[in-house]
């Protein structure tokens, strides 16, 4: 369930930002990331209001927002957890911790839990291997990381039991 499917946009929030930009050639990256901001994510309708304001192609829009990895099509969770798998982590527990994260909260990478509480990311290296396996919950770096204390401290911190 996202939020453009039960309530519409309000296209008004971006009255601002564009008000903010009206006067700056190349607006394109700001505005994205104002508007991102503002929602969370890059909705359609929001794109498409961007394409329309910077009297610019909406696929030049789509191809900027979907270029750069820091813009979001989907709506993401209120809380974020990143699970680095690159080589040290793998080996040391990674996959371990996403099997507890299926089982428990029915999550896999890439997805958000029903109620947004929750999005799960992979990341290939958090240049913290000597802390393998490590996981970073809303900003916070934990390494070592072990199947409780991930599922206690995502339990602790979320509404997602």
């Amino acid at each position: 369930m996202t939020q453009d499917n039960h309530n519409e946009i309000d296209l008004s929030l971006m009255d601002e930002i564009f008000t903010q930009y009206r006067h700056q050639a190349g607006a394109l990256i700001p505005v994205l990331q104002k508007a991102q901001e503002t929602y969370g994510y890059l909705p359609p309708d929001v794109l498409q209001l961007i394409a329309r304001q910077l009297k610019i192609p909406l696929s030049k829009v789509y191809g900027v927002a979907t270029f750069y990895a820091q813009f979001y099509l989907e709506r993401r969770g209120r809380h974020i957890l990143r699970l680095c798998d690159g080589t040290a982590c793998h080996v040391k527990g990674t996959p371990i911790l996403l099997t507890s994260l299926e089982d428990h909260f029915h999550l896999q990478p890439g997805e958000t839990s029903e109620d947004n509480e929750l999005t799960v990311e992979i990341v290939y290296c958090l240049g913290s291997c000597a802390l393998a396996p490590v996981a970073v919950f809303d900003g916070k770096v934990m390494g070592r990381m072990k199947q409780n204390v991930l599922l206690n401290t995502i339990k602790k911190k979320t509404d997602i039991n």
